[in-house]
């Protein structure tokens, strides 16, 4: 069984420490047995980002497209994970308002890192959260999952305007102000109607990433792990965005000519 204090070294070992922010995604399955579980897990994380900005996405997309959908970021249940779910209840964490793609962090700025996310009109766009990655110089962990379960990317496409990606036509929604007051939004979802489930083809990056540095592999616990610089990850998509728009449209691995020149 693993512990705390052995996580902890091997999220050191990786290179992690809180002079950059971290967002986390996470599959608590693959890290394995941990002593106090996923509490066990949160506090390695929190101990070493002591100082820094840890976050962990809290997205709420599978449950937000209902007509009478209203986002409580108090009380409504993140479906990306029990580390997330857990996370957002944590002393002095943060939840953004964002209705589909909340995210929660803890630590220095992390209240400006989710401001104004109950404006947002699309899931990833570049003035809010997942755009603050980039002008951060953040790095993004992926233990025990893949690259399919990279949002950045996502936002990375709609930033190039690339068609097909959202939905042409924006869901009303609601979110729970502080206070209680309901605030009106509307939002743009992901267009899986016509593209299908596009962000799978997302796991075309690992190579190129790792080729070029940008990604470094490791391990914590029992789970694989990618620790990824955000700015040349997305400089890097797209650029390969630009050679080909509809590069995540089909499985065909990235040409190695495109990030090895």
């Amino acid at each position: 069984m693993h512990t705390t204090e052995a996580l902890t070294k091997e999220i050191r070992c990786l290179g992690i420490d809180a002079s950059r922010p971290l967002m986390v995604h996470s599959s608590m399955k693959a890290v394995g047995a941990v002593q106090n579980g996923a509490d066990g897990v949160l506090d390695a994380f929190i101990s070493v980002m002591r100082g820094g900005l840890l976050i962990f996405p809290t997205h709420t997309s599978a449950t937000m497209f209902r007509d009478d959908a209203i986002f409580d970021p108090d009380v409504e249940p993140s479906c990306v994970g029990i580390l997330s779910q857990k996370f957002q209840k944590r002393a002095n964490v943060v939840r953004s308002l964002h209705p589909t793609h909340s995210v929660a962090a803890l630590g220095d700025h992390a209240t400006a890192f989710i401001d104004g996310e109950e404006n947002r009109i699309t899931p990833c766009p570049r003035d809010g959260a997942y755009g603050r990655l980039y002008t951060l110089d953040a790095r993004i962990l992926f233990m025990g999952c893949t690259f399919s379960a990279n949002t950045l990317i996502h936002g990375v496409e709609e930033w190039a305007n690339i068609p097909k990606r959202l939905t042409p036509l924006p869901h009303p929604m609601k979110v729970r102000m502080p206070g209680g007051r309901l605030h009106d939004c509307a939002m743009h979802g992901h267009d899986i109607l016509t593209s299908g489930d596009f962000w799978h083809n997302y796991q075309k990056l690992v190579e190129p990433c790792i080729c070029t540095g940008i990604c470094m592999p490791g391990c914590i616990g029992d789970a694989d792990c990618l620790l990824c610089d955000v700015r040349p990850m997305v400089d890097l998509t797209l650029r390969l965005l630009k050679r080909n728009p509809q590069l995540f449209s089909t499985p065909a691995p990235v040409p190695r000519a495109w990030y090895l020149t």
